[in-house]
């Protein structure tokens, strides 16, 4: 594993104002990654202040541990997925959450590992696993799935045209050998794509491996819907999402959540008007400073879009 370096989060500044309403209370970072917010939130809280970090990636909590231990106690890090957040609380003896952090974007450790598999930028196995205890990899998604699935991966997930053709090419490859590292399949996609779109191909081809691999999508969904029920009124939820995939469902989520509703009765008992459990605060998502887009790469795509607790 190799030695972490830090950067500075994204949209810090924009997330952490939305999110901190009182300097005491408990917050949530569903995605520890590096570190990065979970330190800068804590830096905010008072002594009474307290925040749980959640990551599926063991070698995560083993980096930020080092990074947040002069917080103590105070910086609870939770090897869990993010699907799980009620659990993590109740099981921890917490009934709700002051704010809510998600930063969807795979953390720098994880993409400049090899032995992680998640870029095409270095060779290594395909793996991609945020949790490796799981057994569910990009290598048996690539050499086991079947032409139709590839490509409806590729095309639901990394919104590839190519995707029908990239599949195709991959089944040929596998018929005379089977593909093992990110440097293969690479090659292959470019093979199908030649120079001129490789890059945004190859990102597009290892994203929606990426969210097969790890359920990402689902994952999300579960994890904000129950994010409303465990916000203290009050209470704020923040997302930074990279790709329109993730912004969609943190939007379609707000907006079913501000909206009032009838919750189906039954002969006996009337439809109930449900009040709007969610107040959106961002009307449209904020996006980084073109200052920040030139320093950071990963900021160009960030999308962030923030919600109070009614």
């Amino acid at each position: 594993m190799r030695l972490a370096s830090y950067h500075t989060p994204v949209l810090r500044e924009e997330a952490l104002s939305l999110l901190i309403t009182t300097t005491g209370g408990l917050y949530v970072d569903a995605t520890l990654g590096g570190g990065g917010h979970t330190e800068a939130v804590l830096q905010r809280l008072d002594p009474t202040g307290i925040l749980i970090a959640l990551d599926t990636d063991p070698d995560a909590i083993q980096i930020a541990a080092a990074r947040l231990a002069r917080f103590g106690e105070r910086a609870i890090l939770v090897h869990d997925n993010f699907r799980n957040i009620s659990s993590v609380l109740s099981q921890r003896g917490f009934k709700q959450a002051t704010g809510i952090l998600f930063d969807l974007g795979v953390s720098s450790h994880q993409i400049d590992e090899p032995l992680k598999g998640f870029s095409f930028r270095a060779d290594g196995r395909l793996d991609m696993r945020l949790d490796r205890g799981q057994a569910h990899d990009a290598h048996e998604v690539v050499n086991r799935y079947d032409e139709r699935k590839l490509a409806e991966i590729v095309w639901k997930y990394g919104e590839e045209r190519a995707s029908r053709a990239i599949a195709r090419a991959i089944i040929r490859y596998r018929t005379g050998s089977t593909i093992e590292t990110t440097g293969q399949l690479a090659a292959i996609v470019e093979s199908v794509v030649g120079d001129r779109f490789l890059v945004k191909t190859l990102a597009r081809v290892f994203q929606a491996l990426r969210i097969e691999v790890n359920n990402e999508l689902e994952n999300l969904r579960t994890a904000l819907d129950q994010t409303v029920p465990i916000l203290s009124r009050g209470g704020r939820l923040v997302v930074i999402s990279y790709h329109s995939l993730e912004d969609r469902i943190v939007k379609e989520t707000f907006k079913r959540a501000a909206a009032r509703s009838y919750a189906s009765g039954s002969k006996l008992v009337p439809d109930v008007l449900v009040e709007p459990r969610l107040k959106i605060l961002t009307k449209k998502p904020v996006q980084a400073s073109a200052m920040e887009k030139q320093k950071n790469h990963r900021a160009r795509s960030a999308k962030l879009r923030a919600a109070e607790k009614l």
